[in-house]
């Protein structure tokens, strides 16, 4: 009995030990919520915290990211979408109930029940009416979609019923013509590589982080950066066994989610990062290895680094003309109004799809069919015909003039700021981290 009393306390002992211990904290900062989470290392754990936060649609404006051999100590400083501090309880108990792994349940997905679309072709005008002209005709109903475009590409997941019964799709014919038609409406007369569709039972565990693994596997990261894309550089720290990672570019929603979310998926760990936001513009550093513990080596391999983490952020850009539609959802919804947009010489560069209590709540970025933005008179020829009430422009996009980094402190451009980095950094942002955890 008594063997069997302290094998229960040794049990608690090691749940204690590896449930993350989460502090919210409203006082130390005056213009954000501090989140600290401190816990033992585990794979993804800074990934899964990162995704928490952005699912709330939380703003990420400084972080530190520290890990000392088994440990490690994340703080990051975060705002609501109006710029506030979180004072909603609700939102407070659920990021401190979501890291609590020890009660072992799995949090609901509102996705279950629904067959899962897996799409990657060729981009081109057009290509989302005719994927939502082949739904509708063959009876399903589309419930919730994202759909992503970059460097030439579309990658998309739709989560969709049957429009009879209600129920996800199971007829293996039924499922063997949607694959095939919309296999031949990816590939068009000119795909230059094979379109991918995927009929799925099982829902994705997260959508964002699927698109991103989509569009990686589909290489659309195949790309010389040209002079309006983010500001990437990798070097070796050879004394400490780190490669560094900086990157610079125009601050955005889920920006941090998307750069962690490709390190991680690319097998590299972050042991410390430092994230740090001015106006509109965000500088992230990274020291990271391989998850054997080796830094990055090769030049080749450095490039490819370079070359995703610029994707990655590129492909949620904010291009075009937001446009949102909230409108009665029906049968065909979809197919009528990205035809209009066809019809209308726009082609839609990202989307989010959903439905609620019979309401279609869709998000469109439009863009003309080269790329530039849409002038207003045709924007309101499309509103007129989908309905002025219900197609609304929200946040038309703005002119904003790219960081100059050769006016750095450090001199000499990007090269000469991140070597100064390099022996420095590190002692700084644990300093920040150690000052700020004496202060609470």
């Amino acid at each position: 009995m008594e063997w069997s009393g302290c094998l229960n306390e040794y049990e608690k002992l090691v749940i204690r030990m590896n449930t993350p211990r989460v502090e919210i904290d409203n006082a130390v900062c005056a213009s954000s919520t501090l989140v600290k989470i401190d816990s033992a290392q585990k794979d993804g754990i800074l990934l899964e915290a990162v995704q928490i936060l952005t699912d709330l649609n939380l703003s990420i404006k400084k972080a530190y990211i520290s890990s000392d051999g088994r440990w490690f100590m994340d703080v990051f400083h975060v705002t609501d979408q109006n710029g506030n501090k979180l004072t909603d309880e609700s939102v407070i108990n659920y990021i401190e109930q979501s890291f609590n792994t020890s009660n072992n349940t799995v949090k609901p997905n509102e996705l279950n029940g629904l067959t899962v679309l897996e799409l990657t072709g060729t981009d081109r005008l057009g290509l989302l009416s005719e994927v939502f002209a082949v739904l509708s005709d063959l009876q399903c109903n589309v419930v919730e979609s994202k759909v992503w475009t970059h460097n030439g590409r579309i990658a998309s997941l739709i989560y969709v019923k049957d429009i009879d019964s209600g129920c996800p799709i199971e007829d293996s014919l039924k499922i063997s013509k949607i694959e095939s038609r919309l296999r031949n409406v990816l590939k068009g007369d000119n795909d230059i590589r094979s379109a991918k569709t995927t009929v799925s039972s099982i829902a994705v565990t997260h959508t964002e982080r699927r698109l991103h693994q989509m569009m990686f596997a589909d290489r659309d990261y195949e790309k010389k950066p040209d002079d309006d894309s983010p500001i990437v550089t990798v070097q070796n720290w050879a004394e400490r066994g780190y490669s560094v990672v900086n990157v610079m570019c125009k601050d955005r929603p889920k920006l941090f989610f998307d750069v962690v979310c490709t390190l991680t998926d690319m097998q590299y760990v972050v042991f410390h990062g430092t994230i740090d936001t001015t106006g509109n513009q965000a500088q992230q550093e990274f020291y990271i290895r391989h998850s054997d513990g080796t830094p990055i080596s090769s030049e080749a391999e450095r490039q490819r680094v370079i070359q995703c983490l610029v994707a990655s952020i590129e492909r949620r850009a904010s291009e075009g003309v937001r446009l949102e539609l909230c409108t009665a959802d029906r049968q065909g919804l979809l197919s009528d109004v990205t035809r209009t947009f066809r019809e209308n010489g726009l082609n839609v560069a990202r989307a989010e799809i959903s439905t609620k209590d019979d309401m279609a709540l869709d998000t469109f970025y439009v863009t003309d069919t080269a790329g530039y933005q849409v002038s207003s008179k045709t924007i309101e020829e499309v509103r007129e015909r989908i309905g002025l009430d219900d197609l609304i422009v929200k946040d038309p996009p703005c002119s904003i003039p790219k960081v100059s980094w050769d006016d750095s402190p450090a001199g000499g451009g990007v090269g000469g700021a991140v070597l100064v980095s390099l022996g420095s950094l590190v002692r700084r942002h644990l300093y920040s981290l150690s000052s700020i955890i004496h202060r609470a």
